[in-house]
C-alpha cells in the first residue's frame, strides 16, 4: 500500500498549491488563549523537528526521552508505556489527561491509552502540561495533560509535500512509513500509514502494529470545517513477569510463552472552527471504538478476556479577545460532553458506562503597564457510572476552579503562582472491585504552584515548586479485604497523600549548529497520614534527570544524543523492596544527501540491564519483573518530497 501510494502523490502535487488558514490566534494547551510565556504553569513543548532529530518511533518515546518524563513498560507492548507527570505511580493514567487533536481519549477504566499507535509522521506537536487541568479539562487532570496535535490538526496553512520512510533493527525490527498532504484552493488531505513489526527483547513478545489515518479539511479566511478517520491495530505476545532469580538468570525469558493479545482502534472526528470578529467558535466531535481480544494460559487452562469499547466526545468553545490601551482580556467558555461504553465478552461477562456534561470558563486580563496576568477559572461536571459488575454506581457533580498570577519582573525574567482544586471519580474497575459495603468517595486535591521563567537570547530556564494535598485519594490496596471476604486487596481510598517538589527545564541554543535541553526533577510522593503514613507511594521515584544534545558539526551531518537518569523507587506500600536506579543513553546520526536522510540510531546505548515495571516484594525481594530491551540499533532512510 505504501508503494502504491507514492505515484498517485507526486502526480497531485505537481498540481497543486498551499491551502490558506484562519487569522492566526496564539492558543496554549489547546484551550488557553495566549503565549506559554504569560501562563502561571508549566508547559513544556516538543516540536516536528525535536522528534524527527532524535529518531523518536512513538509519543511515548519523544516525551521520556527529551522531558526526562518517566515512563513503565506497558504489558502489551508495541512500543507502548505508561507515562507518569508528577509522581502518580501506578496510578498516573487515571490522573493525567491525553488529548489529540481536541479530542479526548482517556478510558473510563484502568486500560490506559494507547499513544504507540498514533503514527509519528503525522505528529506536528506535543504539549505537556504538568500540574492540574481540570478546569479545563475535567475530571482526571490532577497530575496534568498531554496535548497531542497532528499536522492536520494544526490549522496553519497546509503545503504539499510527501515522505517515505523505511527502517531495519536489533530484535527483528522492520518498519516502514509513508504521509502525503495534498493541497489545492481552499482544500486539504492528510495521509499517513505506518507499520511496525519486531520480534523485541523477550521471548513471545513479538509485536505487529499498524496505522492508518486521513483527514480532510477546508478552510477560508473565517472558516475551517474538516473531517478525519485514524485506525491502529497491535497483535503481541505477552511473555508475563519474572521473579527476581528468572531476571538474573535470563532477563529474556518468558514465563507464559502462549499468552497473547490484539488491540484496534478506530477514532473518527470532524471539526469546524469560525473567526467572527473578536471571537473565535469551535466545535469537536468524535467517536472512537476500542477492541481487545487476549488469551492467557496456564496448567488450570486457559482463559480469555475480551472487551468492546464505544466512546462518543463533543466539545463546543468560544474565545474571546479584547484590548484596550491599559490592559487586554481573553475569556474562555466551553462545554464538554462525553458517554462511554465497555462490554466485557464471555460468559462471565459485564458492561459499564459512563456519561458526563460540563461547563467551564476561563479568563485572562493583562494590564498593559505592568504586563501582569491574573486568570481566574472555573469548571462544573456532573457524572454518572454504572457496572452490571458493581451493586451501585456512582453519579455526582464536583466542581474544579484555580486563579493565577503572572508577573514580568523585567525584560527577562517573569515570576507565576496559581492555586486550584481537582477531582476524579473511581473508574468503572474500580468501583466495582471494593471491600464489602464500601462506596469510594471522590478524589479532591488542592494544588498550589510557583515559578520563575528567565529567557535572554539562546538561553531558557524555567523552575517551579508544586504541592498537591489529596484527600480519598483512589488506589489499589493489596492489604484490604478484598470482594469475597479475603485479604487479597481491593480498591479503597487513601488516607490523605501528598505530591510535591521542583522541577527545572533549561534550553540553550548556540549559534545554529548546536541545541542543548536539561530537564530535571526532585519529587516527594508520599502517604500523610494512616497505616502508611511517611512511606513512599509505589512506582513514583523521587529524582530523574534528562540531557539532550543536537549538534550539527559539517553541513549535511547531524550528531544527536542523550542521556536520561531515573532514581530507585518502591514496587510496595511497605517500602521494603526497590526497583533500582536506572541510566540510559541514546545516539543518532543523520547524513542529508538532497532530499534523503540517512540515519543511524542506536538506545540503551551503553547495554544496561534494567526493569521500570515491578509488582511484587518477597521477603524484601523484588518480584514481578518486566525487563526493558538492551541495546538496540536501527538503520534508517527517510525520503521526502
Amino acid at each position: 500500500m505504501l508503494a502504491l501510494a507514492l505515484p498517485v502523490t507526486t502526480a497531485v502535487l505537481a498540481q497543486a498549491g498551499p491551502v490558506p488558514s484562519l487569522r492566526e490566534v496564539v492558543v496554549t494547551g489547546g484551550r488557553v488563549i495566549g503565549p506559554r510565556e504569560s501562563q502561571p504553569f508549566g508547559t513544556s513543548v516538543i516540536t516536528e523537528a525535536d522528534i524527527q532529530r532524535i529518531g523518536a518511533a512513538t509519543v511515548n518515546d519523544a516525551i521520556m526521552r527529551l522531558l526526562g518524563v518517566v515512563g513503565r513498560q506497558d504489558f502489551y507492548g508495541g512500543g507502548d508505556y505508561a507515562l507518569d507527570l508528577r509522581g502518580f505511580g501506578s496510578t498516573a493514567g487515571s490522573n493525567q489527561i491525553v488529548i489529540v487533536d481536541g479530542i479526548r481519549l482517556n478510558e473510563a477504566d484502568l486500560s490506559g491509552t494507547r499513544l504507540a499507535g498514533i503514527p509519528i509522521e503525522s505528529v506536528s506537536q506535543i504539549e505537556v502540561i504538568r500540574g492540574s487541568g481540570a478546569v479545563l479539562y475535567g475530571e482526571g487532570a490532577t497530575g496534568g495533560v498531554i496535548i497531542i496535535t497532528t499536522k492536520a490538526g494544526k490549522g496553519t496553512e497546509r503545503n504539499n509535500g510527501a515522505s517515505l520512510y523505511a527502517g531495519v533493527g536489533s530484535y527483528g525490527l522492520r518498519e516502514e512509513r509513508a504521509n502525503a498532504t495534498l493541497a489545492s484552493g481552499g482544500f486539504s488531505v492528510d495521509l499517513n500509514a505506518m507499520s511496525r513489526d519486531a520480534d523485541n527483547y523477550r521471548d513471545n513478545f513479538r509485536s505487529k502494529t499498524g496505522a492508518v489515518s486521513a483527514a480532510a479539511q477546508w478552510s477560508n479566511e473565517w472558516l475551517r470545517l474538516g473531517a478525519s478517520q485514524a485506525q491502529d491495530t497491535l497483535d503481541t505476545g505477552l511473555p508475563g513477569s519474572l521473579t527476581a532469580s528468572q531476571y538474573q538468570n535470563n532477563p529474556r525469558q518468558s514465563t507464559h510463552p502462549l499468552d497473547k493479545a490484539s488491540i484496534s482502534n478506530l477514532r473518527n472526528g470532524v471539526l469546524a472552527e469560525a473567526a467572527l470578529g473578536d471571537w473565535q467558535l469551535s466545535a469537536d466531535a468524535g467517536w472512537r471504538e476500542k477492541k481487545l481480544r487476549s488469551l492467557s494460559v496456564s496448567s488450570f487452562g486457559s482463559f480469555n478476556y475480551d472487551y468492546d469499547v464505544k466512546a462518543t466526545t463533543y466539545a463546543l468553545r468560544a474565545a474571546h479577545t479584547a484590548k484596550q490601551a491599559a490592559f487586554s482580556n481573553s475569556l474562555t467558555l466551553g462545554t464538554d460532553y462525553g458517554n462511554w461504553q465497555r462490554n466485557v465478552l464471555g460468559a462471565f461477562g459485564s458492561s459499564a458506562t459512563q456519561a458526563s456534561r460540563a461547563y467551564y470558563f476561563r479568563d485572562e486580563l493583562t494590564v498593559s503597564s505592568t504586563g501582569t496576568t491574573l486568570s481566574m477559572g472555573a469548571r462544573t461536571e456532573r457524572i454518572n457510572k454504572d457496572s452490571t459488575s458493581a451493586s451501585s454506581g456512582l453519579s455526582d457533580r464536583q466542581n474544579a476552579w484555580e486563579l493565577g498570577l503572572n508577573q514580568p519582573l523585567n525584560k527577562e525574567v517573569s515570576a507565576y503562582g496559581r492555586v486550584g482544586r481537582s477531582f476524579r471519580l473511581a473508574n468503572a474497575d474500580e468501583f466495582s472491585y471494593t471491600s464489602p459495603g464500601v462506596t469510594l468517595l471522590p478524589q479532591r486535591s488542592t494544588d498550589v504552584e510557583l515559578g520563575s521563567r528567565y529567557a535572554s537570547g539562546p538561553v531558557k530556564l524555567e523552575a517551579r515548586w508544586y504541592r498537591s494535598a489529596l484527600t480519598n485519594e483512589i488506589g489499589f490496596d493489596p492489604n484490604a479485604a478484598d470482594p469475597f471476604g479475603g485479604n487479597f486487596g481491593a480498591n479503597v481510598n487513601f488516607d490523605p497523600t501528598r505530591r510535591s517538589g521542583l522541577e527545572l527545564d533549561g534550553s540553550y541554543a548556540y549559534r545554529a549548529n548546536l541545541n542543548l535541553r536539561v530537564n530535571a526533577a526532585l519529587r516527594k510522593s508520599t502517604f500523610a497520614s494512616g497505616p502508611y503514613a511517611g512511606k513512599d507511594v509505589p512506582l513514583a521515584p523521587d529524582r530523574t534527570f534528562a540531557v539532550h544534545a543536537d549538534w550539527i558539526p559539517l553541513p549535511k551531518h547531524l550528531v544527536s544524543g542523550g542521556v536520561n537518569w531515573v532514581s530507585s523507587q518502591r514496587p510496595d506500600f511497605a517500602n521494603q523492596c526497590s526497583i533500582p536506579a536506572y541510566t540510559t543513553a541514546d545516539a543518532r546520526y543523520a547524513y542529508q544527501w538532497q532530499n534523503v536522510e540517512l540515519s543511524l540510531g542506536i538506545t540503551n546505548l551503553f547495554d544496561r540491564n534494567f526493569y521500570t515495571q515491578a509488582f511484587g516484594c518477597a521477603a524484601s525481594v523484588t518480584t514481578s519483573i518486566y525487563p526493558e530491551a538492551g541495546r538496540a540499533a536501527v538503520a534508517a532512510v527517510r525520503i521526502k518530497f
